[in-house]
């Protein structure tokens, strides 16, 4: 795969790093991302997944947009009020760059669909809301041998990391969570409140982090730091990681 003399202009100042380059940004642009969530870690992620020319993008979110919404999720408008969250989504990404492909799917996912909404994929970034749909998308992940960026924000706290827990010494997100949370049981934003720019610095890091498994390999940012949770706090603000550990017995990935 080439790029077209519009889109070297385009993507000039990704080219011209050479932790980036051409090879990295040919590789973007053949990537196909599904991204889970299209809310307030979503939105933000969604803005730099296709900023950065990512160029097929899976949109799956079942939600509708809400005034409450637009405190922190950027691409909707009061006009998308009352919208399907990944229509909106997909057509912010229609009307940002004609070069990529989206697809909008306003679907929930579950155990029992996941594989197929995640099928093809070269990955997942999941930035939704409950611990259900999180371990249904990681053991899919896993299953598919697709890798997986998962980001979530509480208050002022944030959480981002790869995992691989398709590969044999690599943990997924089952791992680090356990089996504990498969109930929807996630704190919410309506209880707890968030402020939109800490959505905005969470999700944009997460679109970073699927960046850097796209270019796996191929440039010098291709390190995608499977297995390392990079802790966010806010009000610090400050950040740290933590290695997960591969959980011998973990039922997501043990069989890996």
């Amino acid at each position: 795969m080439s790029l077209a003399a519009g889109r070297i202009e385009r993507f000039a100042r990704h080219i011209v790093l050479p932790e980036i380059g051409g090879a990295g940004q040919v590789a973007l642009a053949d990537a196909h991302v599904v991204l889970v969530g299209c809310g307030g870690l979503g939105s933000p992620a969604l803005q730099y997944l296709a900023a950065a020319g990512i160029g097929r993008l899976t949109l799956v979110d079942d939600d509708r947009v809400d005034v409450s919404n637009l405190q922190r999720q950027t691409i909707f408008t009061p006009s998308d009020i009352g919208k399907a969250k990944a229509e909106s989504a997909a057509e912010w990404v229609r009307r940002f760059d004609l070069g990529l492909e989206v697809v909008a799917v306003a679907r929930r996912v579950g155990i029992e669909n996941a594989a197929d909404l995640l099928s093809g994929a070269s990955l997942v970034l999941d930035g939704c809301d409950n611990f259900a749909t999180r371990l249904a998308v990681s053991d899919a992940c896993v299953q598919l041998g697709i890798p997986l960026t998962s980001a979530a924000l509480g208050r002022f706290q944030g959480q981002v990391a790869n995992f691989a827990g398709h590969l044999p010494d690599q943990p997924c997100y089952r791992c680090f969570v356990g089996d504990a949370f498969d109930a929807e049981d996630c704190d919410t934003c309506a209880a707890d409140g968030v402020l939109g720019a800490m959505a905005g610095m969470v999700g944009t890091f997460a679109a970073m982090h699927a960046v850097r498994i796209v270019l796996d390999g191929l440039t010098d940012l291709g390190r995608p730091q499977y297995g390392t949770l990079h802790l966010i706090d806010g009000l610090a603000p400050s950040m740290r990681p933590l290695r997960i550990a591969k959980d011998p017995a973990c039922r997501g990935c043990s069989a890996a």
